[in-house]
């Protein structure tokens, strides 16, 4: 069985007190932590907060993770503004965002650069969770499916998936930020296409334990819908993850499911 994983990507938004008092709420909240697995991805500046928040608080008892955002592909060098994986992993993150279609859009990430970053973060001991999916214009073109294996099957480049561990999330571009959800169907016959690539560049054995995330304006209302869909092992949550309580009654709705 793969374990639901909940990973809240709150963007650019928080400064540090805003980070410590969101954990110091979560800290209050009661989950029970075999039920699934949580990450939480904050700024670049709220990371080393959130650390010692997760460590140090009532939060550690929760299964909660810490996630980065983004990262280079390099380790160190010449890129100002840029943080390394080895800088992140520095900090005991876990998990990093890879390839969001906000980076892909308004950033001009293309695959190649999208792949190299997948590979650093594995190669740092951390784990990526790779992001993809298609625009309005290519999901009316009918192009869905080889957009997502496109981007699917060049993200992961240069890993051995054989032997490290990765998540892909599913986040088709028309859902995000807008209050759209995808429908039920749309999203199983994604998720199970994704499954099906990923058992032909690895194995049957590897996709069935590989979780597949949805994201795209999940909130709690519609959590417990699509985490009951065969494919989806959880979310890639964003403006619903901003204040702690309503995460989380998002997160135990989904594990309910």
């Amino acid at each position: 069985m793969r374990r639901p994983l909940y990973i809240a990507n709150w963007k650019m938004n928080k400064t540090e007190l805003e980070t410590r008092a969101w954990f110091e709420g979560l800290s209050r909240e009661d989950l029970d932590p075999d039920a699934c697995d949580m990450a939480v991805a904050v700024p670049f500046t709220s990371l080393r907060t959130a650390a010692g928040m997760i460590a140090g608080s009532g939060a550690a008892s929760l299964p909660v993770s810490l996630a980065a955002q983004n990262c280079h592909w390099e380790n160190s060098g010449a890129f100002t503004g840029e943080i390394s994986p080895r800088m992140l992993a520095d900090l005991t993150v876990r998990f990093v965002l890879v390839g969001h279609s906000e980076r892909r859009q308004l950033f001009g990430e293309t695959d190649e650069r999208v792949a190299h970053k997948v590979k650093a973060v594995a190669g740092a001991g951390m784990i990526p969770v790779l992001c993809l999916g298609e625009t309005h214009e290519e999901r009316d073109s009918g192009r869905t499916e080889p957009v997502a294996e496109r981007q699917l099957r060049r993200g992961l480049e240069g890993l051995d998936i054989v032997r490290g561990e990765c998540v892909i999330a599913y986040e088709p571009v028309w859902a995000i930020g807008t209050g759209r959800t995808a429908t039920s169907s749309q999203i199983a016959e994604v998720h199970a296409f994704l499954r099906t690539i990923f058992a032909a560049l690895a194995s049957p054995e590897i996709a069935a334990r590989t979780r597949i995330l949805y994201g795209g304006s999940v909130n709690a209302s519609s959590v417990a819908s699509i985490a009951a869909l065969p494919e989806v092992d959880g979310s890639l949550v964003g403006g619903a993850s901003l204040d702690p309580a309503s995460f989380l009654d998002l997160v135990r709705r989904g594990c309910a499911a």
